[in-house]
């Protein structure tokens, strides 16, 4: 327990799941209550980029990391202008920063952007709740401390799949990020624009370190009048919620698709997917934090990553294996780990776009994380290479897409040390 913090000034806070789970805290945010569901975050930093990260939109946050915000609220590490969040729970607090870039407490912060939060809170049995109940609805409430009311209002909630939340997070108009360096004195910026469902700020100073001039535009932007500006790519980037609530923005896909160059993050990977006819599903309680084990089939190479998504595509459902291109494999194994264990990157034959091969995967749950189209340019991946916060095994990402833009050969077979900072 901090016992720098006055017990009174904090008032007593609950929260309650679906399933009847409830804890009794104390508010370390601001005061209220607030409806969502409930995932929780493996990482032990980074605290102010998850919470300022949109894709989180809808979803209370647990962070299992013990004690959190010791090095306070810096100016720089934001990951979008706004904090969307549903809010917040932890198991210690720090209201006393020490970190020569802070300019504020983290509970301080919270509750000036209307952040409900609450702490005290045993996130060791929180999480286990949630690996074993899946993602849940649950609310945090500072003014109903009844659990069982509180519990029967959560059951009575919709559930996150119902509400289209990149329409709550995407800019609201377009606006052009410059190029920060180009990878020849000689070459011009290459225009990439980016279709914002919820994009983290990371991804286009990655984007801009790559040597792209970037023109960021609204998630219900038309292909036409995209196609119309003669790109040299297309970027969709993460977002929160459901992919098939964002039903536009696979058609957006499908319009660019073996016209210019594609690359989607996240959200971006799993719209791409489905414009290829492969269904999405629902991971029983998703993957948050920076410490995910995926291997890149095409190198061999494993990359510790930030992830953040609880939907992903289901990669038998692409289409059929083609033995010749899979190991003369022509059965979907049920556990893609199947493909790391033989260092094989697998190839299908899909029915809209042809030969579609996957290029990365999850070591931890054999769930697919990345895909790259044979017969039309574009690829996408699951998981967050632009970190903030995390890892940068996974920064050549952007270096890829950059090759991919030049009609570079084996754009994506690049080396995990090779772009980690740029």
């Amino acid at each position: 327990m901090n016992l720098l913090v006055d017990e009174g000034a904090h008032p007593r806070a609950l929260l309650a799941l679906e399933d009847g789970t409830h804890f009794f805290g104390r508010s370390a945010g601001a005061e209220g209550e607030t409806f969502g569901e409930i995932v929780f975050n493996t990482s032990m930093v980074g605290y102010q980029e998850i919470v300022s990260d949109p894709s989180y939109a809808g979803q209370l946050v647990t962070l299992t990391y013990p004690q959190v915000g010791n090095y306070g609220i810096n100016e720089r590490d934001m990951q979008a202008d706004e904090l969307h969040l549903a809010g917040l729970v932890v198991h210690d607090l720090c209201y006393t920063p020490s970190n020569w870039q802070s300019v504020l407490s983290l509970p301080e912060f919270l509750s000036s952007r209307g952040v409900v939060a609450i702490e005290d809170v045993d996130t060791r049995a929180l999480t286990l709740a949630i690996r074993e109940g899946g993602a849940m609805r649950a609310a945090l409430s500072t003014t109903d401390l009844d659990p069982e009311s509180l519990v029967a209002r959560v059951r009575a909630s919709a559930p996150i799949s119902q509400h289209n939340y990149v329409a709550d997070v995407s800019c609201a108009r377009s606006h052009v990020v410059g190029a920060r360096t180009a990878s020849n004195a000689s070459e011009r910026p290459l225009r990439v624009v980016a279709y914002d469902c919820g994009e983290k700020s990371g991804i286009v100073r990655r984007l801009a370190a790559a040597g792209c001039e970037v023109t960021v535009v609204p998630w219900d932007t038309p292909a036409a009048d995209v196609l119309a500006s003669a790109p040299d790519g297309v970027f969709f980037s993460n977002g929160p919620g459901d992919p098939q609530s964002v039903p536009a923005v696979v058609e957006a896909v499908r319009a660019c698709l073996g016209k210019v160059p594609v690359f989607g993050i996240c959200l971006g990977n799993q719209v791409i997917s489905l414009a290829a006819g492969a269904h999405i599903e629902k991971l029983p309680y998703g993957h948050h934090g920076g410490n995910e084990p995926v291997m890149n089939l095409l190198t061999g190479k494993v990359e510790i990553t930030a992830q953040n998504h609880n939907y992903g595509p289901v990669f038998s459902t692409f289409g059929p294996l083609v033995p010749e291109l899979s190991d003369d494999v022509s059965e979907h194994p049920r556990d893609l780990r199947f493909w790391s264990q033989r260092r094989m990157a697998p190839v299908v034959m899909n029915k809209r776009y042809g030969r579609v091969r996957l290029t990365h995967v999850n070591l931890n749950d054999g769930t697919p994380e990345g895909i790259q189209f044979l017969d039309v340019p574009a690829f996408s991946l699951q998981y967050h290479p632009e970190a903030k916060p995390g890892p940068n095994d996974s920064a050549y990402a952007f270096a890829a897409f950059a090759r991919l833009m030049r009609g570079e050969q084996d754009y994506l077979a690049i080396d995990v040390r090779e772009g980690r900072r740029f």
